[in-house]
């Protein structure tokens, strides 16, 4: 079974993406337009990004002391996906789009995350680009985003600081407005920024001719000082090179200055930098200060960024998959070919009882016949498929958000705000699972540069970091999202699963996980109201991590028992693609739903003992 097929499996028997055609802004489009994206792109990721994997991780971006030298095999590959067309897929023709659906793109890219996530495929800059199409000026639009959206610049976030981190409410970057006539510049109120920012993934290289950074500062007070906490906080387009109203290079270098690359366990091939704006290495106009341009009103910044902020965590979400599903198939295609054992038989003792031995006499088996093997490949399987649906599934909420009729939206708007935090994060710790895996199934060969297991793994472990940890995703899921707006949200997930619960008691052979499902259910439920019992919410958030563990478990299961709805019932005996789906349906119900009780009871008892660890004791 290959990524396409179930890419397909999953578009058009289990999401019926051909529905979306029956509505306007999809009416262009058919299954064969769809299939012919999806053509291209698995092109592109086998031919410009696959073969290049290992260079870009050993060939780790340089800087020169003027530019940053990147493989000429990542300038080919950006050239090739900007050239694709996907960068603009989901906008509207008239800026150059495709209006294709989100759930098509997202399937499309799935092929690139897979061939090379290090090489990447412009996540950060269609992020950008949407944001300003949401929250910038017509002018921002058509000089910025159009111009991110063609592939002719690129674009970033700039959030985390050194001193900061992730705590945004902690950043120092100033901005303070450039003077006479700064109120009225065609591109937005012009600032002058000074500070630092750590963390920009491709903050610096050559691969376009301008660099646009979204970038997060504070406008001071009438007193001179910055507000306290995310309250004070603007938003900012900060472009490498400056640029007239026409959209057009001025000559004029921005304050923006390289001071240094991070290099990093995974994800090599990616530039990770520290930015310095307005130091004074490039004064604009005899003065030190990098222009800005103002998104949206002063001290909105953090409400306008979580636009692309959320977008990211999707596409996050998708890495982790399609790298935990890169493993799989390695493993796979090792454990299929690599010869190495025999299978225990028994042997009756003197005692009556059957010892475990092996036939030396006979023949060396494939690894993949060992019942562990399998269980290792099963669970990567029942990881990186199930992610990935819920991943396609989550874009097939952003469809119905944006095109569905008005109740069905907003039910997709709620969906959305729940399963964010999930879908960030249970493939960034389940399919880093299914790396390690990969690695295990391959032996000591694993742990070499020989196979690239290792850099899947390496690759992988970044994503439960990258756009919010998972306390800080743990910590949105139980403190916000499960709350807001009375719980909607939850009781609407809860009546989604209720559905699939209905539909799979019905069937026999799927009865045992309906009951199961149903239990998780509830057990999630009862932990989410005795966590706030009290209302403390340092006492509720204790155990927020395996409170949001048990909670992606139960989302992935209920993923799963949908699909296995999807499976004709005689795929059972007759269709090993079918049987598989619904052995990784039975190993999640039998290996991995059971989790859930040890971590929702810490939950539930708000468990005070990490919290009550006194320092010293460590």
């Amino acid at each position: 079974m290959s990524l396409r097929s179930t890419l397909e499996f999953l578009l058009y028997d289990w999401l019926d993406a051909e529905q979306l055609t029956g509505r306007t802004r999809f009416a262009d489009h058919s299954r064969e337009t769809f299939n012919a994206v999806l053509d291209t792109c698995e092109r592109i990721a086998r031919e410009k990004y696959a073969p290049f994997n290992r260079t870009v991780d050993t060939e780790e971006p340089r800087f020169d002391g003027e530019k940053v030298i990147l493989p000429r095999a990542t300038h080919d590959a950006w050239q090739a996906f900007a050239q694709s067309g996907m960068l603009s897929a989901a906008q509207d023709y008239e800026i150059g789009g495709m209006q294709l659906p989100y759930t098509v793109e997202a399937a499309a890219q799935c092929f690139f995350a897979m061939a090379s996530a290090s090489i990447g495929s412009g996540m950060l800059t269609v992020g950008n680009a949407n944001l300003l199409r949401v929250h910038g000026t017509k002018a921002q639009q058509e000089v910025f985003a159009l111009n991110e959206f063609s592939g002719r610049w690129a674009g970033t976030m700039a959030l985390s600081e050194p001193q900061a981190g992730s705590s945004l409410s902690d950043i120092t970057t100033r901005a303070v407005p450039d003077g006479e006539g700064s109120e009225v510049d065609p591109l937005g109120p012009r600032y002058r920024l000074t500070g630092n920012k750590m963390w920009i993934s491709a903050g610096e290289h050559e691969l376009t001719e301008n660099i646009i950074h979204l970038v997060l500062a504070k406008i001071p007070g009438p007193d001179g000082k910055l507000i306290a906490g995310t309250r004070g906080i603007s938003l900012f387009i900060v472009p490498k090179h400056l640029v007239n109203a026409a959209g057009e290079l001025t000559g004029e270098r921005n304050d923006v200055a390289l001071a240094g690359l991070n290099h990093k366990l995974g994800w090599r091939g990616t530039t990770n930098t520290l930015l310095n704006f307005g130091e004074g290495k490039f004064p604009v106009r005899g003065r030190a200060g990098a222009i800005g341009y103002l998104v949206g009103r002063p001290h909105e910044g953090l409400r306008c960024m979580f636009h692309m902020m959320n977008e990211a965590r999707i596409g996050v979400g998708t890495a982790a998959v399609m790298l935990g599903m890169a493993g799989y198939y390695a493993a796979l295609e090792y454990a299929r070919n690599r010869p190495q054992g025999r299978l225990p038989v028994g042997q009756k003792s003197e005692h009556g009882t059957r010892a475990v031995g092996k036939d030396p006499a006979q023949p060396q088996v494939r690894i993949i016949e060992h019942a562990d093997v399998k269980r290792m490949l099963l669970a990567q399987k029942a990881y990186c498929e199930g992610g990935l649906t819920l991943e396609l599934y989550c874009a097939r909420l952003v469809d119905e958000q944006h095109t569905g009729a008005p109740e069905a939206a907003d039910d997709a708007r709620l969906l959305l705000e729940v399963l964010t935090p999930i879908a960030k994060s249970w493939p960034s710790e389940w399919c880093l699972e299914a790396n390690s895996l990969a690695i295990q199934v391959h032996g000591g060969y694993g742990y070499t540069r020989d196979f690239p297991v290792e850099q899947y793994w390496r690759d992988n472990r970044l994503n439960m970091i990258h756009e919010g940890t998972h306390g800080i995703q743990a910590a949105d899921l139980l403190g916000r999202k499960v709350l807001m707006e009375g719980g909607k949200g939850l009781a609407l997930l809860a009546s989604r699963i209720a559905e699939t619960i209905a539909k799979a008691a019905a069937q026999p052979v799927l009865a045992e996980y309906a009951g199961a499902l149903r239990d998780a259910l509830a057990q999630v439920r009862a932990a989410t109201d005795s966590a706030w019992a009290t209302g403390n919410p340092a006492e509720a958030l204790a155990n927020a991590v395996p409170y949001m563990q048990a909670f992606g478990h139960m989302v992935v299961a209920w993923i799963w028992l949908d699909v296995a709805l999807a499976v004709p019932l005689e795929a059972e005996t007759t269709d090993p693609i079918g049987q598989g789906r619904l052995y990784a349906t039975r190993y999640f119900y039998r290996y991995e739903l059971p989790k859930i009780g040890a971590w929702l009871a810490v939950a539930a008892r708000c468990e005070a003992t990490c919290a009550d660890m006194p320092e010293a004791a460590f």
